[in-house]
């Protein structure tokens, strides 16, 4: 539940988006084939075939080396060898030939986060939240949380969390992760009331109402508890949460 959301696969599937001017655009064929490189290494990418990714992502930066996607990508490739100093190149590559993507931004946050930068990584997040084509900055904040419990920073963490809540109200996400947050600083009260917000709007998984039947549990409920036990045995029977329940009584 931890996991911070990349958006890698945004990243592989949209189109380029360049906020720069100034360089003459590239002629056609130019063009045509910094995208079919692109393609190719990005479906390399995916395949896990990470050499010839960063091979064709090369190429395709040849030909137009204006792509913020195609240097993201390329960021990702690096990561996935292994290599995070190029990886951190590529990334301020997009950055700056792509000022106001705000995909460029989150990636480079969520990597400055994995790499323990965690201050840089804010500022990355909250340039990516505050951009004006952002329609999803509650996810782009979110993230920023993710990344401030990792460090951990909870105060901080809670601030982006409910500031994602100001952009989307009852965001899933941030609802949920803010369960989690104050189920580890043990204010269960405030745990019980943003799961309960979670679980009035959204399908559980297994996962989450074990969380609902621990949060009860810490409150000393005992008929929420069963109420929670009961609904995890009935609705997932074979999952190892319905198991623990079960060896439990």
């Amino acid at each position: 539940m931890r996991t911070i959301s990349l958006l890698a696969v945004v990243l592989l599937s949209a189109g380029c988006v360049s906020t720069t001017s100034g360089p003459p655009k590239p002629t056609p064929d130019k063009e045509d084939a910094a995208e079919f490189n692109y393609q190719l290494g990005a479906r390399y990418y995916r395949n896990g075939k990470f050499d010839l990714a960063r091979d064709r992502l090369q190429l395709s930066l040849e030909y137009d080396d204006k792509r913020a996607i195609t240097w993201s990508t390329l960021a990702l490739t690096y990561e996935a060898l292994e290599n995070p100093r190029l990886a951190k190149d590529a990334y301020e590559q997009a950055i700056r030939v792509a000022p106001r993507n705000y995909d460029a931004q989150n990636a480079y946050a969520v990597f400055l986060c994995r790499q323990g930068d965690y201050r840089a990584a804010g500022r990355h997040f909250e340039r990516a939240a505050d951009a004006e084509n952002n329609d999803s900055a509650e996810i782009t904040l979110t993230n920023a949380g993710v990344c401030m419990t990792q460090k951990p920073d909870f105060a901080q963490a809670e601030a982006y969390f409910r500031k994602a809540l100001e952009e989307k109200q009852n965001h899933p996400e941030a609802l949920l992760q803010l369960a989690l947050l104050k189920k580890e600083t043990k204010d269960y009260m405030s745990a019980r009331a943003f799961l309960e917000r979670f679980l009035s709007r959204n399908i559980p998984s297994p996962a989450i109402l074990f969380l609902a039947f621990e949060i009860e549990s810490q409150l000393g409920n005992r008929n929420g508890m069963d109420d929670y036990a009961d609904r995890l045995i009935r609705e997932f029977p074979a999952s190892p949460e319905a198991r623990r329940i079960l060896e439990a009584t």
